[in-house]
């Protein structure tokens, strides 16, 4: 078993999948980091709050640009955030019930990421 990478920190996998998640929470932390801000600046210091009405997502959903970068914050965001769900449940569950929970997890989180998908691309 590797040693962990800090003090009580989760030792790195050593390959397979739990590597890849693990990787992915690393780099989509960043990337969520950075569009978070972004959506911040855009949405709350460079225009004011007020001024955000269905009127102002019409016209900033009719340029591809913004639905690609909401859509690329949701679908990050989520998997992030479901990948996170998956480690506490893992390390926090009896095995007897441990696969269950996930399978819910993993299909409420396919309904939410297929709502804010469609919500996203087919807003008119």
């Amino acid at each position: 078993m590797n040693s962990p990478t800090s003090y009580g920190a989760r030792p790195r996998p050593s390959g397979g999948i739990e590597l890849w998640a693990w990787l992915f929470m690393r780099f989509s932390g960043v990337a969520l980091l950075l569009l978070a801000l972004g959506h911040l600046f855009i949405m709350h210091v460079f225009n004011s709050v007020h001024l955000i009405t269905y009127d102002f997502v019409a016209a900033r959903y009719a340029r591809v640009f913004w639905r690609g970068y909401d859509l690329a914050m949701l679908w990050l965001a989520l998997i992030h955030g479901v990948n996170g769900m998956r480690v506490i449940l893992d390390d926090t569950l009896k095995p007897s019930i441990r696969g269950l929970a996930v399978k819910g997890l993993y299909g409420v989180s396919a309904l939410f990421l297929a709502l804010g998908t469609w919500v996203i691309i087919a807003f008119k």
